[in-house]
């Protein structure tokens, strides 16, 4: 078989499949660069079911690009609390300041303006442009460098950038006048019936006829990854501290992992009781009762947490920290997943 002439026959497979099988997703159906973006940027590194509802309220707030711009920190936090990865709300931010100050408004309709945007790469450029405007841009991600692999049956590392251009350069030679259905069409074949962590479902594909994988049989070996590295462990003690119904939380510096959120304050290693004691004594206060301890861990990318959570009661609500209520920290401060989970110890007691 040979591949290049068979994938020519991509649009003609994938286009009635999609329009019989998609599923039914909140921001589908729609033409609106800002809708798409937003959705874009959600999906990364998170699953569909979990974005649903961020993506509804987020819109709600925040309706057009310029509500976005001018949306305070704070706000714009406490609509992300839980999708992790809180550089992406902030480059939407910056962002949408820029299409207000250099565009008036409007969002851009080329892809080296998109492209050139606060946060946004080829890939999330290439669901924009063929999406929102029809234009011949692939969006090439994980679904569809797997896809991608198992029908050309390559073995080729999917996530060096030599083998993501190569796909890119090959997708935009066959795209179709549906360049939007197109696009979704192939992130949809990539997330379901070629999804990731699964054995493929061939027998439902629409294009096994011309997917080499599956004629070779390799298809459960595809894609190749090139080894991670190992993740660094930190360790961490966090003082949950609480005083007459209220509780302790700094901002963590600009700069860095979780720049500028709220956390519980915290100190690396992992310390004993009396240790521990001694820390919270350092900030000016005095310990009452230490009336539990608990110990979480939190995965980032490269980094790996592993903390030990002290939940403290003290005399007064001192010290070098804001001393908000349950229901603040609740409606008011966005609390990163890593330190949450502390949090969700406490909400089963309030």
């Amino acid at each position: 078989m040979e591949s290049s002439r068979e994938i020519g026959r991509l649009p003609e497979l994938l286009l009635p499949w999609y329009a019989q099988n998609h599923r039914l997703l909140p921001w589908r159906g729609t033409r609106e660069p800002y809708h798409i973006w937003l959705s874009e940027i959600m999906l990364q590194q998170t699953r569909v079911e979990a974005v649903r509802g961020y993506y509804a309220r987020f819109l709600e707030i925040l309706p057009s690009v310029e509500a976005l711009s001018s949306c305070d920190d704070e706000t714009l936090h406490k609509l992300w609390e839980g999708l992790g990865y809180y550089s992406r709300v902030r480059n939407l931010k910056k962002a949408a300041q820029v299409i207000m100050d250099t565009y008036h408004g409007v969002f851009p309709q080329t892809y080296e303006e998109i492209l050139a945007l606060p946060g946004i790469g080829e890939y999330t450029a290439g669901a924009i442009c063929s999406i929102a405007y029809n234009l011949p841009t692939p969006a090439v991600d994980g679904n569809v460098l797997r896809l991608m692999s198992r029908l050309l049956d390559d073995p080729a590392p999917i996530d060096l950038p030599a083998t993501k251009k190569r796909v890119t350069e090959m997708l935009a030679e066959i795209y179709p006048k549906e360049a939007g259905n197109f696009t979704q069409a192939l992130m949809e074949l990539g997330a379901t019936i070629c999804g990731p962590n699964r054995k493929p479902d061939c027998e439902a594909c629409p294009c096994r006829t011309i997917c080499h994988g599956y004629c070779s049989g390799t298809m459960e070996t595809l894609p190749v990854k090139t080894p991670r590295k190992k993740r660094r462990h930190e360790e961490y003690t966090i003082f949950i501290l609480s005083c007459d119904g209220k509780y302790a939380l700094e901002k963590r510096k600009n700069e860095g992992l979780l720049a500028g959120l709220w956390q519980f304050p915290n100190v690396p290693g992992q310390l004993t009781t009396g240790e521990a004691l001694e820390a919270v004594e350092k900030t000016g206060l005095r310990p009452r009762e230490v009336y539990r301890e608990v110990s979480r861990k939190h995965i980032f990318t490269h980094i790996q947490w592993n903390m030990k959570g002290i939940y403290l009661e003290v005399s007064e609500a001192g010290g070098p920290f804001h001393w908000l209520t349950a229901k603040e920290i609740d409606t008011q401060a966005a609390l990163p997943t890593a330190f949450r989970q502390f949090w969700q110890e406490v909400e089963k007691d309030v």
